[in-house]
């Protein structure tokens, strides 16, 4: 169960975008769902899914804040005048410092808060989330410790308790660093397909996870966390070390040996299209 005294809560997603719409696929059958989108008709909200306005969604027992992180304090303003005493709002936002402290100040103290990271996307959770991770920051009241415990049981997901400093401070380089990297690598296109190694197999994978991820999550990502430029800073910091590095190796070793190299020493290893035959 959802919370202390009931097994099937009510559950309000304020935001059904593709990560809105993954979180439905897998409550749905554990609660009664709502959800809010300013893009969300009723026909669209399908597979037990009720099409609801905020004040509805703000009547649940549990509000699930799915918006960006930039989108929080106006989605939290929509909501606080309908929130009921000793409701339950969780954030799903890839930061938690700022999160945790905007809803802190801006939440009724009636409420209880929960800051909640999961550690995995629409693609990554696309065949399905048990064993993957989620991250959970009790921030008010002790309902952290009930919603883990489903999540554990009901969801199959790997829990990990936190605090909102902890997770910022892993998260700038596990997310940070992942997200870059990809970033780069998608500018790059196109990349080789067909004459590839394990290792750039797994790295395309990787890319492909993060690929298709809004905008708004990429800035949040590396503007948002108070960790992430530092984490950014000693990344370039060290490529260009390595560049530097492998200028000078180049400049000062192996130009030397191929230029005394033998020819007939060279001309196994060149093939003919090389020569332009």
């Amino acid at each position: 169960m959802l919370t202390q005294n009931k097994t099937n809560p009510s559950i309000g997603l304020m935001g059904f975008g593709a990560f809105g719409r993954l979180i439905a696929r897998h409550l749905r059958s554990h609660c009664r769902l709502l959800a809010f989108d300013p893009a969300l008709t009723a026909d669209a909200a399908a597979g037990g899914i009720i099409a609801a306005d905020p004040a509805e969604i703000a009547a649940c027992d549990i509000v699930i804040l799915a918006v960006p992180v930039a989108a929080l304090s106006e989605a939290i303003a929509t909501l606080r005048p309908h929130l009921r005493a000793g409701a339950i709002v969780v954030d799903v936002g890839s930061v938690k410092i700022g999160p945790a402290a905007t809803m802190l100040a801006e939440l009724p103290d009636n409420v209880e808060i929960v800051g909640t990271h999961p550690l995995f996307g629409p693609q990554s959770g696309r065949d399905g989330i048990a064993g993957l991770k989620i991250a959970i920051c009790p921030i008010r009241g002790r309902s952290a410790w009930r919603i883990a415990a489903f999540l554990r049981r009901m969801l199959g997901l790997t829990v990990i308790m936190t605090t909102p400093e902890a997770h910022d401070r892993e998260a700038a380089m596990v997310q940070g660093l992942t997200h870059l990297i990809a970033k780069i690598l998608v500018r790059m296109e196109p990349l080789p397909r067909r004459m590839t190694t394990a290792s750039f197999d797994l790295l395309m994978r990787a890319t492909e996870m993060v690929r298709h991820d809004s905008p708004g999550v990429f800035m949040a990502i590396e503007q948002a966390h108070p960790h992430a430029r530092p984490v950014r800073d000693r990344f370039f910091a060290l490529a260009e070390e390595m560049r530097a590095h492998l200028d000078h190796s180049a400049s000062n070793d192996i130009a030397p040996q191929l230029a005394r190299a033998p020819q007939q020493a060279l001309s196994p290893l060149v093939g003919e299209s090389w020569r332009g035959g």
